[in-house]
């Protein structure tokens, strides 16, 4: 009898940038553009499980199937997310992606810790800035 089931556990945490970290993400654009994201993803086969920002970047947490490629899973929600936007004409300013984006790996004992800190970004964005957030991650230590 086997013990063991077949089952993925990658958790990923993603943060990517406004290009030029331009603030062009207005509340009520994200208010809208967030549960879209998120239908999208659920059409794709993405697992998003949350997803939150501020004016110039964005945050969520994916849980990757076996066969998914991280690079893929990204370009597709941020082209999903570009396309929206601008043909929305929710605003005259085009919303364009900088070419880097940070994956991190999330274990399943951190996945609740991270949701919660994805989910507040905008009380955590009052007094930090998108740099001085990125550089607490960078002195994260690597194995």
């Amino acid at each position: 009898m086997a013990i063991l089931k077949s089952r993925v556990y990658l958790f990923v945490h993603i943060i990517w940038a406004v290009k030029s970290q331009e603030a062009t993400l207005s509340k009520p654009i994200r208010t809208v553009l967030f549960p879209y994201m998120q239908k999208q993803a659920t059409e794709r086969g993405i697992s998003l499980i949350t997803m939150n920002g501020v004016e110039d970047h964005v945050h969520c947490l994916l849980q990757l199937h076996a066969t998914q490629n991280l690079s893929q899973v990204v370009r597709l929600l941020q082209q999903d997310a570009l396309t929206w936007v601008n043909e929305s004409n929710f605003q005259k300013q085009q919303v364009e992606w900088s070419d880097e984006w940070l994956a991190y790996s999330v274990s399943p004992s951190a996945y609740q810790s991270t949701v919660d800190y994805i989910q507040k970004q905008e009380e955590y964005h009052k007094t930090r800035s998108l740099g001085q957030e990125l550089a607490v991650f960078e002195k994260m230590p690597v194995p």
